[in-house]
């Protein structure tokens, strides 16, 4: 493996890939699709059918589902085989999130069991831990839950006062405290908590038996949407927790969580895919069906706009999160090279993304928040009416943007974490930004000029990076230390680097399905990445002006500032986007289905 092809977290934005170093869904092998058919099978056969019961949780019928998946072996694909386990690549157990994602409520039972709930155990527990839950966990006998968030603790998630003391004799945390909104908490039989031991200033983990005295579970909470979902708060009373169930180190819960969090913001980037592809399909099979002025709905350009920019979006963001899986499985495979046992390599490759993650976790769950509310619209008054699935698709789709941290909390991360991240590789962003204002306005005109389709298409990429550093450059000098507290202008910024790294994801999928002649590859992926790439522009230059106006008073040269960010993002093709998306849509009409 070349170490030098290998993108590193956040290297995207200083680093040009090539189409042929990323993975894309097109790709699969005849393992990963037959893992698919199984999930889709699973949905068709046992969810779909069962919606509405799912949805007014009926005794006994969520907590069954998990344990039929279990008997497929859907629970353990990322488990090692001797804990019963499949033992597949990031790639894979993220190709069965995204095909669960599907599944409205299932999907998030599922994902919470097979996600945080039995991967703190694989990452984190000892030999006896491991060999005593996992196989349980991956064959669905039992449930798992992920128990850290608290009344006052959310995306403070360290301020909890859940607390452990050892007691007398030394067998045992003595475990008091409370949490909230826990995800299948009213089923699951194990529970990964967390707590302060005695007087620690941070969390510690522990593994948790839901029989246990003094493990009390609260009735189920009234939701929005994801109703199907087990929520509940569950309250921990002089809980006896064995020593031997302190998971990984005393005061290393923190890191868990975090490290844990990574990895559940870029799974749900996964898992709003199939979400948004059944949207889709049911949007277009309505336009075809429904008619009006005599003619099909999917007719009207109006419909063609909304059905072309769902596929945009969900291929945006489809790109990027199997562009970043790729990577994650390739830091994974160098880190065991070195010597590290999968479990940890996988766990410290996932960490290496966090800036990915968190990017990935605000636009997919934003794209699919577009897409069900325009399939709300392409219903009309049927969209409505909760006759129709898509009604639950858009109350199911809003949770998206709060789990796994709040989309705010997340685009601080981005930003923050790619300051950090510069400084500590040493990448200099205020110097770059000065030598960038120094650049001259005629070579970048030039070199556009003599550019064509993709190779100017990844000139428009170049210069959106050079926007991201430049804006990090000037606000990073203009703020110092308070930069942390200018949360709008780190949003601004945090969008720009969202959009190059979508816009780009993209590009490299479509330069990949051109260049190796795949069969599926159609000139209306070219119609995508067209938009996608026009449209990114006029969202950076906007982000640009509004970081740049928000800069302090005292800061001279706003104009040049202003000048630059527009160099960057004015000199793209013009791209006829009306007939672009109908394109698209007319592709889409014709499958009657999802087909990108």
């Amino acid at each position: 493996m070349d170490k030098e092809k290998i993108e590193s977290g956040g290297e995207f934005l200083i680093k040009e890939t090539a189409a042929e170093d990323v993975f894309i869904p097109e790709e699969l092998n005849e393992e990963q699709q037959m893992i698919i058919e199984t999930c889709e099978g699973f949905l068709e056969a046992e969810v779909f059918p069962n919606l509405d019961r799912i949805d007014r949780q009926e005794e006994g019928l969520m907590r069954n589902l998990i344990y039929k998946a279990g008997e497929l072996g859907l629970l353990g694909i990322s488990l090692p085989e001797e804990y019963e386990g499949f033992n597949q690549d990031f790639v894979t157990s993220m190709l069965a999130s995204d095909a669960m994602g599907a599944g409205y409520s299932f999907s998030v039972a599922y994902s919470a069991h097979t996600g945080i709930g039995t991967l703190p155990i694989l990452y984190y527990g000892t030999k006896e831990q491991k060999e005593h839950y996992l196989p349980k966990l991956a064959s669905g006998e039992w449930a798992a839950a992920y128990c850290l968030t608290e009344p006052n603790a959310g995306s403070d998630a360290n301020s909890g006062k859940t607390k452990a003391v050892l007691s007398e004799d030394g067998k045992h945390y003595i475990l008091n405290g409370q949490k909230m909104w826990i995800t299948n908490g009213g089923f699951a039989d194990i529970q990964t908590v967390f707590a302060k031991i005695d007087n620690d200033r941070v969390y510690s983990a522990f593994i948790v038996e839901k029989n246990w005295p003094g493990v009390v579970i609260n009735a189920e909470e009234r939701k929005m949407g994801i109703k199907g979902s087990s929520t509940v708060q569950i309250f921990y009373n002089d809980v006896k927790v064995p020593v031997e169930n302190l998971l990984g180190k005393r005061g290393g819960g923190f890191r868990i969580a975090l490290n844990i969090l990574h990895m559940g913001r870029v799974k749900l980037g996964g898992t709003v895919l199939g979400a948004a592809r059944r949207a889709i399909t049911q949007s277009v099979q309505y336009g075809n069906e429904r008619k009006q002025f005599g003619q099909p709905i999917s007719n009207f350009g109006a419909i063609k706009h909304k059905l072309g920019e769902q596929v945009i979006r969900t291929f945006a963001t489809e790109s990027a999160v199997y562009r970043v899986s790729k990577n994650i499985d390739d830091a994974t495979a160098i880190l065991m090279a070195e010597g590290k046992e999968k479990p940890q390599a996988t766990i410290e490759a996932i960490g290496t993304f966090a800036i990915e993650a968190a990017l990935l976790k605000v636009f997919g769950s934003e794209a699919l928040n577009y897409v069900v509310d325009e399939a709300v619209q392409i219903f009309g008054g049927m969209g409505f009416s909760s006759e129709t699935d898509v009604d639950r698709a858009y109350r199911d789709s809003r949770i998206n943007r709060i789990f796994e941290g709040t989309n705010e909390i997340n685009r601080l991360l981005v930003a923050d974490t790619t300051i950090k991240k510069a400084l500590r590789v040493g990448f200099d962003v205020v110097r770059y930004a000065r030598h960038v204002v120094r650049e001259s306005d005629k070579e970048a005109e030039i070199a556009v000029s003599k550019m064509y389709c993709y190779e100017e298409k990844q000139h428009c990429i170049n210069n959106y990076k050079k926007a991201v550093l430049f804006l990090l450059g000037v606000a990073t000098d203009a703020f110092q230390k308070d930069l942390f507290n200018e949360q709008e202008v780190l949003c601004n910024i945090s969008d720009t680097i969202m959009q190059t790294y979508t816009a780009e994801s993209t590009l490299l999928r479509v330069k990949k399905l051109d260049e190796t002649a795949n069969e599926k590859y159609t000139e209306e992926h070219r119609d995508i990445l067209d938009v996608t790439i026009y449209d990114a522009a006029s969202i950076i230059r906007k982000a640009g002006h509004d970081a740049i106006n928000s800069l302090p008073d005292s800061v001279k040269g706003k104009e040049i500032m202003i000048e630059r960010i527009d160099l960057f993002t004015t000199n793209v093709k013009p791209v006829n986007v009306k007939d672009a998306r109908r394109r698209i849509a007319d592709r889409l009409i014709d499958a009657n289905k999802y087909c990108f």
